[in-house]
């Protein structure tokens, strides 16, 4: 039986520039995301932010991105008749029954607070770490009469800046070290501003990290875009934005600014 051979069908040229087009589009799309991806021997991932932790408003600090919070980071304040509390706290989460994230503590008098280490210090398993998952930062507690009031403050995280957390974590049962960076500022009658300025975690288990640090000798360090970012959700971001990466954000951003004076 003789074959018959069939001469491929021809695409228009208007079909073959569309399918070009896409291609590179997706192509370039492609290329971003893998350049956006951690390199698999990246060792300290660091994310910058300047967030506020807001009264009764709790923060929840997701390290490693996952999503799943592993720290609570909270501003609150209560009393009653004359006399009234702040207090800036710190909650690890629970991962597994009786089980819970934890913080490097220190002894202040009788009390245990989350310590406030300075740059350059070790977090590691020779450290301490509080072993009750809720730890006080700072607390101040404001007394009032007719005429006057009195205030008591107490814990290491009173008017500091840049000090940090040092946290210890879990991921897939396996035990990771971190930190977390703060300002903490306490006025007279008991008012505090504190903010979230950066954290980081080395990604090999057990492996030590020090405070500030965003890379180590022979890591590469990752960092993350800034966390207090939020993306405009009133136009979609297509396929041709996103494959022109950075300028194609640009683009978007100048969009929405022209949108919204209309």
């Amino acid at each position: 039986m003789k074959r018959t051979s069939r001469a491929p069908s021809k695409l228009s040229e208007s079909v073959h520039h569309q399918l070009k087009m896409y291609a590179l589009a997706a192509g370039a799309a492609g290329v971003s995301a893998i350049a956006l991806a951690p390199p698999a021997h990246a060792k300290i991932i660091y994310t910058k932010t300047n967030t506020p932790i807001l009264v009764n408003k709790p923060y929840y600090l997701d390290v490693n991105h996952d999503g799943t919070p592993d720290f609570t980071i909270s501003l609150g304040a209560g009393g009653y008749f004359h006399e009234s509390w702040v207090g800036v706290f710190v909650q690890g989460s629970q991962i597994t029954k009786g089980f819970y994230n934890a913080v490097v503590a220190t002894q202040v008098g009788r009390l245990r607070f989350a310590a406030d280490l300075p740059p350059n210090a070790p977090v590691g398993k020779k450290r301490t770490f509080g072993s009750f998952w809720t730890k006080a930062m700072a607390e101040c507690t404001l007394f009032r009469n007719r005429s006057s009031y009195q205030t008591h403050s107490t814990g290491p995280w009173r008017n500091v800046e840049s000090r940090y957390l040092g946290l210890k974590f879990s991921i897939s049962g396996q035990t990771h070290y971190g930190w977390a960076r703060l300002n903490v500022k306490l006025n007279k009658k008991c008012n505090f501003v504190v903010t979230l300025t950066g954290y980081a975690y080395e990604t090999i288990p057990n492996k030590l990290i020090f405070t500030g640090h965003t890379r180590g000798p022979d890591d590469i360090s990752v960092e993350e875009p800034d966390a207090a970012l939020t993306m405009p959700d009133s136009e979609p971001a297509t396929l041709g934005l996103l494959a022109m990466g950075s300028p194609g954000l640009s683009v978007w951003r100048r969009k929405e600014r022209a949108g919204s004076t209309r």
